[in-house]
């Protein structure tokens, strides 16, 4: 078992920042990939960047070059970097890991951008 926490979500104006925090206990052992969905209202659960335990990350074209995910392994802690927010990326934002037998989900926290 996975156990996830996140943090960092609020209210932001356009072209802010905001930083996600996402620290993982449990059976992190396992832990092959760790990464950040969103999901806004009405609208499927999509992918938002995501890095393996060898450091490989990729990311929805729509974020390349604003978003930054990094991991701490020390700390077992997934960030999400986001730069220069758009009202668009308003959402839910739902931390994931997958292990060798399933996927562990966050509770989500929520992002708002919003002028």
């Amino acid at each position: 078992q996975v156990q996830l926490v996140e943090s960092g979500g609020g209210l932001v104006q356009p072209g802010g920042s905001l930083r996600l925090s996402c620290a993982a206990s449990g059976s992190i052992f396992s832990i092959n990939a760790m990464g950040w969905y969103r999901q806004a209202p009405g609208k499927q659960r999509d992918l938002v960047a995501r890095i393996t335990s060898g450091g490989s990350t990729n990311y929805q074209d729509s974020d390349k070059g604003r978003f930054t995910i990094s991991r701490d392994m020390a700390k077992n802690t997934v960030y999400l970097q986001m730069n220069s927010l758009k009202l668009e990326d308003t959402a839910d934002y739902y931390c994931a890991v997958d292990t060798l037998s399933r996927r562990y989900w966050g509770q989500g926290t929520q992002v708002t951008v919003s002028s």
